[in-house]
């Protein structure tokens, strides 16, 4: 029982057939194990910044927002230009991270500073539009922002409102 090519018909043409698909599915499961594994890996060095040495940046878990009242309010004497001379500016600020918060707050002094001398520099003129007073709040939130980058903290401040604003 032998057919054109002198091989016996025993049944050791199938197994030979399930040994090469078995060994092709391992081969398949191996390559597909490493690909996963190398793109976990060489996403975590993206994200992480593990090849350049810079630290690795935590994940920030976001929640609702949360303000926080930079209490007492700011009072600062403005250039000598004009009739105004005076400004009171309450600030509160918006983020979704809780460490924002507690950052900020353990650092009051040296953000009320950074935050004095800055309102100390505005001229009155350009406060009195509301223009003006989008600029400070941008520059407060770039403020803030630098601060926050310094103090190493992951997460954000994401608006600074002013609940009172008053010139004199």
């Amino acid at each position: 029982m032998a057919d054109d090519n002198g091989i016996a018909e025993t049944g050791q043409g199938g197994s030979k057939k399930k040994l090469i698909i078995i060994i092709v599915v391992a081969v398949l499961l191996v390559l597909g194990a490493g690909a996963a594994t190398f793109f976990v890996l060489s996403g975590e060095e993206d994200a992480g910044g593990t090849d350049s040495g810079a630290e690795e940046v935590a994940e920030v878990e976001k929640g609702d927002p949360m303000y926080l009242k930079l209490d007492p309010a700011f009072v600062v004497n403005l250039t000598p230009e004009a009739s105004v001379k005076m400004l009171q500016v309450a600030v509160e600020v918006m983020t979704r991270t809780p460490s924002v918060v507690d950052t900020l707050t353990a650092n009051d002094p040296m953000i009320r500073h950074h935050l004095l001398n800055l309102l100390e520099q505005q001229q009155a003129a350009e406060l009195l539009t509301i223009e003006g007073r989008e600029a400070l709040q941008q520059a407060i939130h770039e403020v803030l922002s630098e601060r926050l980058e310094a103090l190493k903290e992951p997460g954000e401040i994401e608006g600074v409102f002013f609940t009172q604003f008053v010139m004199q």
